[in-house]
């Protein structure tokens, strides 16, 4: 199972993706996990994903390309993986169909979460909060929301036309999003059979 989860910041991709991964036996791919254990250790990415990331902008494609090629040519990504946070823009969209069809592999589903806007700040907030993430304020987390809007959210429309959507509602307790993701998973798997 290759599989991409999508939504804006604070949508629980994250929690979301490794209920999933785990229930797949597949490796959870998050760029941002990735981008932060570099800023901790203090590394030349990890300084520079920093700048972009405290400002509530992306790290560019060339690094973030480079790091999703060799982690999704990694053994433990042979059986399938779960993407979070990556494709976020029409040109990584182009960069994954190019390293999938290289591997002569292809996408089974792209699993989009829904939440209210408003839900999501309080949400990044109290993240904040309890985690102290530095680029968690409420004007960062408004802009991070356009800049998906601008540059993400027209992804959802080349997967739909692929037929590889998935819209799930990503509001609710963790379980309960859970239930609903993979439950839906089910029936696409019980359809496509």
């Amino acid at each position: 199972m290759r599989m991409i989860f999508m939504g804006p910041p604070g949508a629980g991709k994250g929690t979301q993706a490794t209920v999933v991964a785990g229930r797949f036996g597949i490796p959870a791919i998050s760029t941002g996990d990735i981008f932060r254990a570099n800023v901790s250790e203090g590394t030349p990415l990890g300084l520079e994903a920093k700048r972009y990331m405290d400002a509530g902008e992306y790290v560019p494609d060339s690094v973030t390309n480079e790091m999703v090629r060799n982690r999704i040519a990694e053994p433990d990504a042979e059986p399938g993986f779960l993407l979070d946070g990556y494709p976020r823009t029409l040109a990584q969209v182009e960069e994954l169909d190019g390293m999938l069809a290289a591997a002569d592999r292809s996408l089974d589903v792209v699993v989009v979460l829904t939440v209210d806007a408003d839900e999501l700040v309080q949400r990044l907030l109290k993240r904040a909060e309890t985690s102290g993430r530095s680029d968690d304020t409420e004007d960062v987390i408004r802009h991070r929301q356009d800049v998906y809007t601008e540059q993400t959210a027209p992804l959802i429309d080349v997967y739909r036309d692929r037929g590889l959507l998935l819209e799930v509602d990503g509001l609710g307790e963790v379980d309960e999003v859970s239930a609903r993701i993979l439950s839906a998973l089910d029936d696409r798997g019980s359809a496509a059979s």
